[in-house]
């Protein structure tokens, strides 16, 4: 169990490296992640959604009705930056039909999960984080059909039951087990130990999926280039780093404290690209190359939140 908890630890710590390499092997090697497809996806970021889950406690949901001003800026800035931002910038870079749906996806999902170590290694306030991520998360079903409907409506025929159903299944439902099993067996001795095994295995999930995803486009990567890969990184580089900008933004009119700021910051820039990932191979897979841009902010927006917690650490330092 020692030497299991000590891995789980040194994958949390390196997750992004993690992701990216497993991406690369994937590129040199595409059948080996060829298993990552469909229902195996779906499942997959079921496991990652159950993690969460098993983190959660009862007082981290009375933080929706302790903190309710908070809260609500924090759901109105992740459900209206993020989508706006990624509409904005599919029109300004021109993108292709399948990589606009991609951006359009991953700015219409809910908050990140890892957004919340990020908000702790960075002084934020982490219970406002948590409070966040459990708000976005429950919205989705609801909120991410809705806005694809509105965002990417004009590019592809949005089936937004479908889409409403899936998330319920792979995101609601999983959280809502692993709370559960939190709230019963939490006082068990052994049930600590299993919850530090959890943050290695949610990147062990995330790694598969970008596996998957690579294994998926790798022909059109092959086929188009360096070209392809770098224009897509550039728009998920911009439509993560404005989310971090316009999200401090968002604190600032709100009149938050430094902490809350931080906070909403790393939450509305960081999206949960997995999720993306999943919905875009199940409702999009005639555009195969959807998933690209969700893949890639699978890897940065965990570097680019490692970046950003850092500047933050850094700023306390010299004050």
């Amino acid at each position: 169990m020692d030497l299991f908890q000590r891995l789980s630890r040194w994958l949390a710590s390196n997750a992004s490296w993690v992701v990216i390499a497993a991406a690369v092997f994937t590129f040199f090697l595409p059948s080996a992640f060829n298993w990552v497809r469909g229902n195996t996806q779906t499942v997959i970021l079921g496991i990652i959604m159950l993690t969460m889950g098993l983190t959660l406690t009862t007082q981290d949901f009375k933080i929706l009705a302790q903190r309710p001003f908070d809260i609500l800026i924090g759901a109105c800035a992740q459900f209206f930056i993020m989508p706006c931002v990624a509409y904005l910038l599919v029109h300004v870079f021109q993108l292709e039909p399948a990589l606009a749906l991609g951006i359009l996806l991953v700015g219409c999902c809910p908050g990140g999960v890892s957004s919340n170590i990020m908000s702790y290694l960075c002084h934020g306030d982490v219970a406002f984080s948590v409070g966040m991520t459990c708000a976005s998360t429950l919205l989705a079903p609801v909120m991410t059909p809705l806005l694809m409907e509105f965002t990417a409506g004009e590019i592809i025929e949005i089936d937004a039951i479908g889409m409403f159903v899936n998330i319920l299944i792979v995101t609601i439902i999983p959280v809502g087990i692993g709370c559960y099993l939190n709230y019963t067996y939490s006082k068990k001795e052994v049930f600590p130990k299993i919850q530090s095994l959890m943050p290695g295995l949610s990147v062990t999930c995330l790694a598969c999926i970008v596996g998957g995803v690579v294994s998926t486009v790798h022909d059109d990567l092959v086929a188009r280039g360096l070209m392809l890969f770098l224009w897509t990184f550039a728009v998920v580089f911009c439509h993560n780093s404005l989310g971090y900008l316009l999200g401090w933004t968002a604190g600032t009119l709100a009149k938050f404290n430094m902490p809350k700021k931080r906070t909403i910051s790393i939450e509305v820039g960081m999206q949960n690209a997995g999720l993306a990932t999943v919905l875009a191979g199940t409702f999009f897979a005639a555009q195969p190359l959807a998933v690209l841009p969700c893949a890639i902010s699978c890897a940065w927006h965990s570097i680019s939140g490692t970046i950003l917690a850092g500047i933050f650490l850094k700023l306390d330092r010299k004050k």
